[in-house]
């Protein structure tokens, strides 16, 4: 009946101010961000360093809810894979791979350069030529180093360490599958020399 009387009254005068029902305020509703299950139930997580037995960075791998939330985001390995990351991980992995690139063309001319080098490594022996010590990586890359050749002596490669003077071919793997090898040549130091 009330909202007859009004029709009729805005009817009659025209001029009247229209009244406005208000409608009760939306409540604003919150989105969770759940992190996406895998197919054998696991949490989805995007790599952002290199995991061992997990996988490699860039990847979307699936791991144990536990592992994902006690580990690898605490300490900044993963990330949740939202579309922002996605794609941000896109062009991550353009800069990564144009960076290995690089890093595998110096490694190579590295490599060419230490095979076409001999190194000279001073030792104290005895008079048959048996070392007292031994001539381990850690020599051999300090002598490579003293020719300004960045080699580090996980680099270097040798089963067992040299205990007689002599020339020795020793290989290197300097890494991304670059291998190199270079001649040591195990002397006596000079008497002269102190």
């Amino acid at each position: 009946m009330a909202k007859s009387a009004a029709k009729a009254e805005s009817k009659a005068n025209p001029k009247a101010p229209k009244v406005a029902i208000k409608e009760p305020p939306k409540k604003k509703v919150k989105k969770r961000r759940q992190i996406l299950k895998g197919k054998h139930g696991g949490m989805q997580l995007v790599l952002i360093e290199d995991v061992p037995f997990v996988g490699k960075q860039g990847e979307v791998v699936e791991v144990k809810a536990g592992f994902g939330r006690n580990y690898l985001l605490p300490n900044s390995l993963a990330t949740v894979p939202s579309p922002h990351n996605l794609k941000l991980l896109e062009r991550y992995k353009i800069r990564i791979s144009q960076a290995r690139e690089a890093k595998i063309a110096d490694l190579k001319v590295l490599a060419e350069q230490i095979q076409r080098i001999n190194v000279t490594v001073e030792a104290n022996a005895t008079e048959e030529g048996h070392l007292y010590g031994s001539v381990g990586p850690q020599e051999v890359a300090k002598s490579l180093r003293g020719r300004n050749l960045p080699v580090d002596p996980e680099m270097v490669k040798m089963d067992e360490p040299i205990k007689e003077l002599g020339l020795y071919a020793v290989k290197l793997a300097l890494g991304y599958d670059i291998e190199s090898e270079v001649k040591v040549l195990i002397v006596k130091p000079q008497e002269g020399k102190k």
